[in-house]
């Protein structure tokens, strides 16, 4: 088997970095990514301006790689996704040439001649990457290792706050988008609904808000299941990424002035269609009624279909690799940020096979490109018999700034480990008046 390749599944900024890390190291790579170019899933959200700055972008065999191609990193400012492609993944990609297949779904990944069930030889028999290209061609690559960095942009979770699309949510499919948005200027003069309360939330949201400020008539109403908003608004001066912070800062700006209505602990149950538009309606009844569009950007799941023969190691609760769970569980992590993760904490019980990327996190948020980066080196040096290197973490995180998870789920003033003060806002009470419906906020320690 060592003649063969490792075979890695998908040409984003993981994948790429992790070709550029075996091939330092000498090793055979291919690379099988299922888009027409390189980083598809990050143009597909090229619109949008990335909280790290460029030097957290980067990696650093890829940087070696690319230098002698006449390329340079770029020092400093915050890129959009289709200047990270353009800039820095795109010539990557180049500088690895023949070595990436595009146009290439894997369709599945399993030992040559053997199911999951099999023991017998398991381990000394190669992998099987099963393909199939755009024109309905099947195809096998051996591998004496795989790396999946197919991370989880296609896979995208519902609305519906239990995991399931909410009654009506198909049904509403045609005004309901799980993207943030590029060109907000056809929504003007309607009511628009953000869901969910992450990073991608927060920037569709204020695009939002600038429309609402431009075009009378636009409402932006921004649903958190949450009971609080502290977490929303991030760590301010505490979070180690400016950019980061200032996402969150302005987020609690256009709150304050009004731009924007924030309804707390609504768990989305239901979409009902009416002539006046859409009424979403929570799990405790409360509604919010004549939306025209609704944005829901509750997270990702990653999709393990491809390795349904291999044997995995997933955390029951996140869908994220067992070795690194704890560390990364939004339910019980605390202050601070968690710890690089590296090929001891990544492996399988299928030796060989590393799940790495976001696609490591499982439904897990704030993935960054750092942790990514410092993956696939680890890994890397591991399939290269470089354990040593394997076992060092090279990397420590920004702190984020942000105390507790999302244990506070069901609580308006969740516990937390932190004494700076915090906002909460403390539901809203729809009104059946004319009158804009209002919240309350409290200032707590």
């Amino acid at each position: 088997m060592s003649e063969l390749p490792v075979v890695v599944i998908g040409a984003g900024p993981q994948g790429l970095a992790a070709a550029a890390h075996l091939i330092e190291r000498g090793e055979d790579v291919v690379v099988v990514e299922r888009g027409q170019g390189a980083a598809s899933a990050v143009s597909q959200w090229g619109h949008v301006r990335l909280f790290s700055a460029w030097p957290e972008l980067t990696d650093s065999a890829a940087r070696r790689l690319l230098e002698p191609t006449g390329w340079s990193a770029p020092a400093s400012g915050y890129p959009t996704g289709a200047e990270w492609v353009s800039d820095y993944l795109a010539p990557l990609a180049g500088a690895l040439g023949g070595r990436i297949r595009y146009a290439t779904t894997v369709t599945g990944v399993a030992r040559q001649g053997r199911d999951k069930v099999v023991d017998a030889g398991r381990r000394s028999s190669p992998f099987v990457v099963h393909t199939v290209d755009v024109d309905g061609v099947e195809s096998r690559i051996l591998a004496r290792a795989v790396v999946d960095a197919s991370g989880t942009w296609g896979m995208p979770n519902p609305a519906g706050a239990d995991g399931f699309p909410a009654v009506g949510e198909r049904a509403a499919s045609d005004l309901i988008s799980y993207r943030i948005p590029a060109d907000v200027s056809e929504l003007a003069g309607e009511h628009v609904v953000v869901v969910g309360a992450g990073h991608s939330a927060t920037h569709a949201v204020l695009r939002l808000s600038e429309l609402a400020r431009r075009a009378p008539g636009t409402r932006v109403t921004w649903l958190l299941r949450r009971g609080s908003a502290a977490n929303v608004f991030g760590g301010g001066s505490g979070d180690e990424l400016p950019e980061r912070a200032a996402l969150g800062a302005r987020a609690r700006k256009v709150i304050d002035q009004g731009v924007v209505e924030l309804v707390t602990g609504f768990r989305v149950a239901e979409f009902r269609a009416g002539g006046d538009g859409m009424t979403i309606v929570a799990e405790d009844g409360r509604e919010v009624a004549t939306v025209g569009r609704v944005f829901a950007l509750t997270g990702f799941r990653p999709d393990t279909g491809i390795l349904r023969e291999l044997r995995i190691d997933l955390d029951t609760s996140l869908e994220a690799v067992a070795g690194i769970a704890a560390e990364i569980d939004p339910n019980i992590h605390s202050c601070g940020s968690v710890s690089a993760t590296g090929a001891r904490e990544l492996a399988q019980p299928e030796p060989g096979l590393f799940i790495v990327g976001a696609k490591s996190y499982g439904r897990a948020p704030t993935f960054l490109a750092l942790t990514g980066y410092e993956q696939v080196r680890s890994v890397a040096a591991h399939l290269a018999g470089d354990h040593e290197a394997a076992a060092r973490t090279e990397l420590v995180l920004p702190d984020t700034g942000v105390c507790g998870g999302s244990g506070d789920f069901g609580e308006a003033d969740g516990a937390s480990c932190c004494a700076a003060p915090s906002v909460l806002q403390i539901g809203r009470i729809p009104s059946t008046s004319p009158e804009p419906a209002r919240s309350l906020t409290l200032e707590t320690s």
